[in-house]
């Protein structure tokens, strides 16, 4: 992270309700988060700068996620619909309804070419990017699917479900090569490392699991919080892992020690301080900006 300890560098109030998702675009000048109050927000990290709030879906926002070259952003909702946002002024967008369920997650791939949705209809989405075309479903989860994302590769898919599980996909074959099954809770959401060899689940039953995807091992076991775990981010160096829990606390785990190394209290003062997305960035020198999500 850095060798400095970690400190509040900013808060940004303006949204109406609790705030569910949010994302860095790729040169960490923008951050976007998605909230219950049916709005996407697009925030300047230059102080001073006004923000951009984005009006069109007609319910909750559960998920937001810039496209790799940040000149699109998506936004998945609990109408069932996915946006795809110009990130400026006029907020122009277009949808298209994704999921017959709340649509709870949404990722691009690396190329930009083609977006992933999750949703409570049980199923796993792959699209298009341009004209939104529908591709193919991954259906063979047996509850509500809270995340999907794309390998750096964008070879695989992985997905984590209310059924306790998560998925690896494979994207050329359209099948599912491993389902890991150690969660005794639903699994919120999941991550892959950078260099595509792991992934990291964060479960409702306190824990985060790391496993390698090639040999299928548990490489690392944590319950480091006393609430469900809500969310977690990979540094993008690979060496270090940031959760959010409903315990109102971020963790900063460093995987290379196998322990956790800072504890954040970031929304100690709300009625309701439950973090529920975190998103970390690597900026030009070798640390990070992590952000907590809460009402």
């Amino acid at each position: 992270i850095s060798q400095e300890d970690p400190t509040l560098y900013r808060t940004f109030t303006g949204h109406r309700d609790t705030i569910t998702s949010l994302d860095f675009n790729s040169n960490s000048k923008l951050l976007a988060t998605g909230s219950l109050d049916s709005c996407v927000m697009i925030w300047n990290m230059k102080p001073h700068v006004r923000s951009y709030r984005m009006v069109g879906h007609k319910d909750s926002v559960m998920c937001v996620h810039f496209s790799p070259s940040g000149k699109l952003l998506a936004s998945a909702s609990r109408d069932r619909t996915v946006r795809l946002w110009l990130p400026t002024a006029r907020a122009e967008s277009s949808v298209f309804k994704a999921h017959t369920g709340t649509v709870r997650s949404v990722n691009f791939c690396s190329d930009g070419q083609m977006l992933v949705t999750a949703s409570d209809d049980k199923t796993v989405k792959v699209w298009t990017v341009h004209r939104q075309k529908f591709l193919f479903s991954f259906n063979t989860h047996i509850n509500w699917v809270r995340c999907a994302k794309f390998s750096p590769d964008g070879r695989l898919i992985v997905s984590a479900s209310d059924d306790k599980t998560v998925k690896i996909w494979d994207k050329n074959s359209r099948e599912c090569v491993h389902s890991f099954c150690e969660h005794s809770g639903y699994v919120n959401c999941v991550d892959f490392h950078p260099s595509g060899t792991c992934i990291a689940a964060a479960g409702s039953d306190n824990t985060i699991k790391v496993w390698d995807i090639r040999s299928h091992k548990l490489l690392q076991h944590y319950q480091v919080h006393s609430g469900a775990v809500n969310c977690l981010s990979f540094h993008p160096a690979g060496d270090h892992l940031i959760t959010a829990s409903s315990d109102s606390t971020l963790k900063i785990i460093n995987l290379l020690e196998g322990q956790q190394l800072y504890t954040l209290h970031g929304h100690q003062h709300m009625h309701s301080s439950v973090p529920l997305s975190v998103c970390v960035h690597q900026r030009l020198r070798p640390s990070a900006s992590a952000f907590l999500c809460a009402p």
